[in-house]
């Protein structure tokens, strides 16, 4: 069974830096492309940033310049560095895996985590 599990989120001032990690047990975690889309209260999830597998990145244009997403194959952990933080950051974000590549919509990801909150005040 896969479990992917999320830490590092909690509470920031605008402006400041979080950097999220996310565990997974997956079987050759090299073959999976990896990304954080997070969720705020009374909107859809949204797509934040992605690694392929042959460590393509991707980022949505609310995040780019700011927030870096990297992989450790030999730790099966994907990380998100945040950094200037802004208030409508405020979200809960999730880990998310599937084969290969990218895809910018989450109904193609086939493994999640639990999530993890992000709240930046202002």
């Amino acid at each position: 069974q896969v479990h992917l599990v999320e830490s590092g989120g909690g509470l920031v001032q605008a402006g400041g830096s979080l950097r999220l990690s996310c565990a997974a047990s997956l079987r050759s975690f090299n073959n999976y492309a990896l990304a954080w889309f997070r969720q705020a209260p009374g909107k859809e999830r949204e797509f934040v940033g992605g690694i392929s597998w042959r460590d393509r990145t991707y980022y949505a244009d609310s995040v780019k310049g700011r927030f870096t997403i990297s992989r450790d194959n030999a730790k099966n952990t994907v990380y998100l560095q945040m950094n200037s933080l802004k208030p409508q950051d405020t979200a809960v974000y999730y880990c998310a895996a599937r084969s290969y590549n990218v895809d910018y919509d989450y109904h193609s990801w086939n493994y999640w985590g639990q999530g993890t909150q992000v709240t930046v005040s202002s």
